[in-house]
């Protein structure tokens, strides 16, 4: 059978915690893949705000969603770095977000010199963290084997390992023996303090 690839865990980490009805969060839209995943999971009176910095994957993602038969309005696609989270967002729904995932790297098929970048990266895990309810989920799929992806990768498992534990739990799922192979990070939000 094998292991669940970390976009199936991913999205099984989600289903696990999200609520129908709530607001959630793909913080690196890409292909709509997560998106796609989250708005299935929040059903249709929940709401999906979709982030990405090229336009190109907010209309791979848009395509994905009509062929899917989601109704427009459930997603908002926003042409937005991930780390403009907190300002696109109503204040209402400021720490009380079901999840927010992140797919790091490139857009694939698209430009691999676009990347996320590790300083906004940190920015955006720390807004994401604020903006989750209690019990909420951050998570995030790390790809450490294009060029810049290892020093991202570096920077985001140190933001993980220095979340403090009365704050939240923070988890890894990864291949110890192939050291480029993409890996998941997730944190579960206990209170409502900050990092």
């Amino acid at each position: 059978m094998g292991f669940w690839s970390v976009l199936t865990y991913a999205h099984k980490l989600a289903e696990q915690r999200i609520k129908p009805g709530e607001t959630v969060i793909d913080a690196t839209a890409g292909t709509g893949a997560d998106t796609l995943a989250l708005t299935r999971m929040v059903g249709p009176k929940g709401n999906v705000y979709s982030f990405d910095i090229q336009q190109e994957a907010l209309e791979r993602t848009r395509s994905r969603l009509i062929e899917a038969d989601v109704p427009a309005d459930q997603v908002q696609l926003l042409l937005l770095s991930h780390d403009q989270l907190q300002e696109a967002l109503p204040i209402a729904s400021h720490g009380r977000i079901g999840a927010v995932l992140f797919n790091l790297g490139y857009l694939p098929g698209g430009d691999p010199t676009v990347i996320t970048q590790p300083d906004s990266t940190i920015r955006a895990l720390d807004q994401a963290f604020d903006l989750l309810r209690p019990g909420g989920l951050l998570c995030v799929t790390v790809y450490p084997g294009h060029p810049g992806g290892e020093l991202e990768a570096a920077k985001v498992d140190d933001w993980f390992s220095q979340l403090r534990p009365e704050a939240g739990q923070a988890i890894s799922y990864r291949m110890l023996n192939r050291r480029s192979a993409p890996y998941v990070l997730a944190a579960e939000k206990k209170h409502i303090t900050q990092k």
